[in-house]
């Protein structure tokens, strides 16, 4: 690459102070959104990151063609049945965005909404969920067209076609129905972005009528709306990361007032569905993996609760599906999932699938009364595939694999299951996957990792890294501490003041697959987004010469400025999973690893780093000033450090299922020419 310079932010060093320490932040003044001198910076970090990889355009083009190449132009998902109608989205041949239909019989198929042309005139567009009244004649849902997870509820009467004019701002997405046909119930956001109220809704008012319902006070829980499997109650959830409340009322009875089912206990989480009747309730009270109990309609206090599925120590519950007649248990451990049927009396039966190292996952399931269960099942080089398992038959029955257009086979291709020893001896879980044939050799490796929140990294496949495989690279993932791939333990000893457990293991994980001979650390490139860009900065900072290059997604790296700040979206929220600044010992362990607050003198690997100028989770300053701050200490004369501003986009990147891959294709070619680059 020829030598460009890299645009330089200016200083105005703003003091933090806290707890007599003092830091100096010479890029804070990056923060303030509406400055025309952030826009102009961004715009030309754009700029730098584009001459820098001008090289690479040919390769970026030829990625994402083949990319697109494999998504099948007409795709069609599999059809779920609800209340007397079959519910199915399509995809049309070159049209990025779903659309929406609903059927009696395949010949009648009505259209719910066509995304493309709600999509028009919009350079991000998504719909959160689409919520039908009982009576199937009205459809709520929630419009982004920022990025910023900030939806706008809209109605449509099916019957006639018409969108109502009436429309609810600054809400989830998500409504929920009542039995009456003219109510639902919906969350709003504050300033911060929490969902912190509910209100209901009645059709043919103004939003500005919306009764409220429940005000969410503590700062740390966020609440939701939704519905048991019975439709016979509606529920709010209040939850934090250790402690969730139900409230219920009757369907039938909106104008009601909420019912608690059981008080908040601090580190108590549980769940409720309801059918037949009876409760069913997935709590971890004195069983930190999860337990299953039933309780009766009128009698649901602990005390009633009668032990379905008991707590073990090896396995974590962590879905459950309920229906009339059985319950089905997404189980976990050993960074595998596996789906489970148990009856009334507590009898289990395992679903078998054939991959050893595989990720299963319950599908839709509306139907209680239903006699088979819909789930999914894929692998690192196994498409994703849906089945229904009957269970009369006890049989697994194939309704759709989801495999890539044109020339795929699987049988090319090796996943394994691998274990780096940490530096305090717990074996971490490794998931690989690469061509056959170097299966046993050295070559390109891309390991990622995340590490956070108790979310797990399952091995799953995907379309887009053929593009990495057919080049011969691997691809792995680290199911590290701080996840929940080996239950409640593994996610608590990765979090709060065990955080730095989730750097070490990834590093552990990088020096295994270097013993073991498959890369070497001139072939060895990371990859970790949100709160993996954090890993992924801790780690460079702490083991910079293991990696050949790194890409950096919306990291979370100036973690302590941001965690002392809580008037921006999920601080006050996260207490419980990074620790309170505003108390010294989490100060000063937050301190010691934040990766913006340990940038030293060193040499870094190559990186390129991306944010969305309309993130509501990772603000796009931190990144910003990251790499600013990564810039003038980078020692390296042969590394380069960029930034992409997706100045359309928050979070999740662009919308559409080929405008996506855009970056997904200068993702993969940075990659391939880093390590081509020596």
């Amino acid at each position: 690459m020829s030598k460009i310079h890299y645009p330089k932010p200016d200083k105005i060093n703003k003091e933090l102070l806290m707890f007599d320490d003092l830091r100096i932040d010479p890029y804070y003044w990056l923060n303030e959104r509406e400055n025309p001198k952030v826009l102009d910076h961004l715009q030309k970090e754009n700029e730098y990151t584009k001459q820098m990889l001008n090289d690479q355009q040919d390769l970026e083009k030829k990625i994402y063609e083949e990319i697109i190449n494999r998504i099948p132009g007409n795709d069609e998902s599999v059809p779920y049945f609800k209340n007397g109608y079959w519910y199915q989205s399509i995809f049309q041949e070159g049209k990025e965005y779903p659309v929406y239909t609903r059927y009696k019989t395949p010949d009648q198929k009505e259209i719910l909404l066509d995304l493309n042309v709600l999509a028009e005139g919009h350079s991000y567009y998504h719909v959160a969920t689409l919520s039908v009244s009982p009576d199937n004649q009205w459809l709520a849902y929630g419009e982004d067209t920022m990025s910023r997870r900030i939806y706008t509820i809209k109605i449509k009467n099916l019957l006639t076609g018409e969108m109502l004019t009436e429309s609810i701002p600054n809400t989830d997405g998500v409504a929920v129905w009542a039995d009456t046909n003219r109510h639902f119930f919906y969350a709003e956001k504050d300033d911060t972005l929490r969902e912190y109220k509910i209100k209901r809704h009645q059709l043919h008012e103004t939003a500005d009528q919306d009764v409220e319902v429940f005000e969410e006070s503590d700062e740390s829980f966020y609440c939701h709306v939704g519905k048991t499997k019975s439709g016979k109650f509606i529920l709010i959830t209040s939850s934090s990361t250790l402690t969730t409340e139900y409230q219920f009322i009757r369907s039938d009875s909106p104008l009601e007032s909420f019912t608690v089912f059981l008080p908040r206990e601090r580190a108590h989480e549980y769940h409720i569905d309801h059918c037949q009747n009876q409760w069913l309730i997935r709590s971890n009270d004195q069983a930190k993996n999860f337990k299953c109990c039933i309780a009766s309609e009128q009698q649901y206090s602990k005390l009633d609760w009668k032990e379905l599925i008991s707590h073990r120590s090896d396995v974590m519950i962590d879905d459950v599906e309920l229906f009339n007649d059985f319950v089905a248990i997404c189980e976990r451990t050993d960074a595998m999932t596996r789906i489970c049927i148990y009856n009334f009396l507590g009898d289990r039966e395992e679903i078998a699938f054939q991959d050893e190292v595989y990720s299963a996952s319950l599908g839709i399931n509306p139907e209680p009364d239903a006699r088979k269960l819909r789930v999914h099942c894929q692998s690192m080089k196994t498409p994703a595939t849906t089945y229904d398992f009957e269970l009369d038959q006890k049989q697994l029955k194939t309704l759709k694999v989801h495999s890539p257009k044109g020339q795929f086979n699987p049988d090319e291709y090796y996943t394994d299951r691998i274990y780096a020893t940490a530096q305090d001896g717990t074996k971490i879980p490794i998931s690989i996957v690469g061509r056959k044939e170097i299966q046993h050799k050295q070559s390109p490796l891309l390991l990622y990792g995340y590490g956070s929140y108790g979310i797990c990294i399952d091995p799953s496949f995907s379309l887009s890294r053929i593009s990495l495989l057919d080049r011969n690279w691997k691809f792995a993932i680290a199911h590290i501490r701080g996840g929940e791939e080996n239950g409640k333990e593994w996610y608590e000893n990765g979090k709060l003041l065990h955080k730095k457990n989730s750097f070490t293991d990834f590093i552990d994980c990088a020096q295994e697959l270097i013993r073991l001979n498959l890369t070497d650390a001139q072939q060895l490139c990371a990859y970790g987004g949100s709160a993996g860009g954090l890993l992924l900065g801790a780690v460079a900072n702490q083991a910079p010469e293991l990696w050949k290059s790194m890409v950096v997604a919306v990291p979370f790296v100036d973690t302590l400025t941001t965690m002392l700040d809580d008037s921006i979206p999920l601080t006050t929220g996260e207490y419980d999973e990074w620790g309170n600044p505003n108390l010294k010992p989490y100060y000063d362990y937050i301190k010691s690893y934040s990766p913006y607050d340990n940038v030293k003198a060193q040499d870094y690997p190559s990186m390129l780093v991306t944010t969305g100028f309309h993130d509501s989770q990772v603000q796009y300053w931190e990144p910003a000033k990251w790499v600013a701050r990564l810039r003038e200490m980078n020692t390296s004369a042969s590394t380069s450090i960029l930034l992409h501003c997706n100045l359309e986009t928050g979070h999740g990147g662009a919308s559409g299922r080929y405008k996506t891959h855009l970056e997904t294709a200068m993702i993969y070619a940075f990659l391939i020419r880093s390590v081509t680059l020596r």
